[in-house]
């Protein structure tokens, strides 16, 4: 195989597959490349400790890491172009470009977040968080403000809401589905999110969209409900998810996954791409499954697992580590965690609810799909080994 391998991505999809491709015994040249001018960092932090101010730093490794394994890590390096006839990718970095060539390619790119539209970039107080200076800006404007608005109720929403509240700021959470967290876990375990945030005086208004947010002499006042209604909020937190930034793959030949599958890169099973030495993985990576359909998920543990692959296939090792999905969320105190793939129209069965924790078995065709759970760990994860083989969700209930 020729080298080096050049990651476009340093993120944790990236930083997985660089240490694992050494980790296997690969020799050659791993060059990491990260458009940011930070070293590599961890991001489910952002909205919880680094917002709070619990952390300062979420780097996924110390910074002696990349010289003891060889890894030729790049920040400040944008790359703006992709041509796999000379197997080369062009970067921007201090005001220049240039050429670097590539034995193998993977691209780990990861999201944007997606703006509210309408609303200038001059307009303060209106916030995303995807980076570090997103989650440190949130938390410097938290330290002002007097009442703030969240838009959107899904992992990140609900986790800025938490935070917020935390730091006593007055929350009012904004979600056009019947409850929170609706699309990943459904509404019966929505309704147990929802009551988590009611319980801590976070004003939560569902099945209600935003049709505008108001700025006064450039700043933001106010966000206007479909409704009607309006919130007071100097401070709005946009949490409508994320999409993969892949213009510069523009002209390039690589194939990108139609939007009603998801969008981002196109892949197989195993991370390639319909480009000979390009792999893709992560958030930005769409693959598809044994059945030929295809999936893109934002999960922190998938893109672990796709690394992994990808690492095994680009130094030719078999892998034979069999994966559930696992998601979690730290929430109030409590760590909420789902395992499986439970689908919002399952047939949902709570078996255990003291009123603040929870935990619920999802199934289909009586089979079970996934578990849900708050503040419930070890009962969650015991129920793990059910989901490596088909489980009649009875055997569950009637034990």
């Amino acid at each position: 195989m020729n080298d080096p391998i050049v990651i476009v991505g340093a993120g944790l999809g990236g930083v997985r597959l660089a240490e694992s491709v050494r980790g296997a015994g690969f020799e050659g040249g791993v060059i990491l490349l990260g458009a940011e001018d930070h070293p590599p960092y961890d991001h489910p932090p952002l909205s919880k400790e680094v917002v709070t101010g619990q952390s300062e730093r979420v780097d996924l490794k110390p910074a002696e890491f990349y010289a003891e394994k060889n890894i030729d890590l790049r920040t400040g390096s944008r790359v703006v172009a992709v041509d796999p006839d000379s197997h080369t990718v062009s970067v921007e970095r201090d005001g220049e470009r240039r050429d670097v060539a590539y034995g193998t390619l993977v691209l780990a790119t990861g999201l944007a977040a997606r703006r509210f539209p309408g609303v200038a970039d001059e307009v303060t107080g209106v916030h995303v968080i995807r980076t570090i200076e997103d989650a440190l800006a949130v938390r410097a404007a938290a330290g002002k403000a007097s009442r703030a608005a969240v838009i959107g109720a899904g992992f990140i929403g609900c986790e800025v809401a938490a935070s917020l509240r935390k730091l006593e700021v007055p929350v009012t959470l904004i979600e056009p589905a019947p409850t929170p967290l609706a699309a990943a876990v459904g509404e019966t375990i929505g309704e147990l999110i929802t009551r988590l945030h009611r319980e801590a005086d976070v004003d939560v208004r569902t099945g209600v969209g935003v049709d505008r947010i108001v700025a006064d002499d450039g700043a933001v006042t106010s966000v206007e409900l479909a409704d009607g209604s309006s919130v007071d909020a100097d401070l709005v937190v946009v949490g409508i998810g994320g999409y993969p930034e892949l213009d510069y793959l523009e002209g390039s030949g690589i194939e990108i996954a139609p939007r009603e599958s998801g969008g981002g890169i196109a892949c197989n099973s195993s991370g390639r791409t319909d480009i000979p030495d390009v792999y893709a993985l992560g958030d930005c990576a769409n693959w598809s499954d044994a059945d030929g359909d295809r999936h893109r998920v934002e999960h922190w543990t998938h893109t672990v697992d796709q690394a992994a692959l990808v690492a095994a296939e680009i130094v030719g090792h078999e892998i034979t580590h069999q994966s559930v999905p696992y998601f979690w969320s730290d929430q109030y105190g409590l760590k909420i965690q789902m395992l499986g793939s439970p689908n919002p129209a399952d047939d949902v069965h709570v078996v255990d609810d003291d009123g603040r924790k929870f935990l619920a078995y999802y199934s289909r065709d009586g089979i079970l799909t996934g578990v849900v759970g708050a503040g419930r760990v070890g009962k969650l994860m015991k129920a793990r080994q059910h989901l490596l083989t088909p489980t009649p969700i009875s055997a569950l209930l009637d034990g």
